[in-house]
């Protein structure tokens, strides 16, 4: 029993004694460990290959799932003025890493509004497409054109209905060591 109880303790000595050592040769990584490719539902309307991801914020729940897909938005980047707060009813933001190459990230909206604006904070991005779901199901694509864009707010959707938006979905790259971006949602 003695023997047992030396040979244990000997063991839990030597792993203690080796864990910081190698523990400072691991790198760590900002974000979920795995990447995926980005996978889309039948008549999805952007028919070209997709990019393996980072998946972002991977628990946001997704209350209503897609229906159905509306014609694609072809993206015209126009820079505009941020609107301001008190007309505002949602944004949220999220900072990209140049070392997790491309990534998806889905914004957890909840909220009605009319126009809704996609602005570059900090840093430089390359967005693919953008996928707006609205509470009756219907997506929205908006194709980003794998453009790079700096710091200013955008233009990204407009739809003067008052429309409710459950969730964005943006699969987009760090072009520099970070980005971060923002998702405003205007009355």
């Amino acid at each position: 029993m003695k023997r047992l109880f030396t040979c244990l303790l000997l063991a839990v000595v030597t792993f203690v004694s080796v864990v910081p050592a190698e523990a400072a040769r691991v790198r760590v990584r900002r974000g979920p460990h795995g990447r995926t490719v980005v996978t889309v539902r039948a008549g999805h309307p952007i028919h070209r290959a997709r990019h393996t991801v980072i998946v972002r914020r991977p628990g946001v729940v997704r209350r209503v799932a897609v229906a159905s897909f509306l014609p694609v938005v072809v993206w015209a980047p126009v820079v505009v003025a941020r609107p301001d707060r008190d007309v505002m009813v949602w944004q949220d933001a999220e900072t990209l890493f140049k070392e997790e190459d491309w990534a998806e990230t889905v914004f957890d909206a909840d909220a009605r509004g009319e126009k809704l604006f996609l602005e570059v904070v900090a840093g430089k991005v390359q967005f693919d497409y953008a996928e707006v779901t609205f509470e009756n199901g219907e997506c929205q694509v908006v194709d980003l054109g794998n453009g790079t864009r700096g710091p200013g707010v955008y233009s990204l959707l407009d739809f003067r209905d008052g429309r409710k938006i459950d969730h964005v979905s943006l699969t987009a790259r760090a072009r520099t060591s970070e980005a971060r971006i923002a998702l405003l949602l205007r009355k």
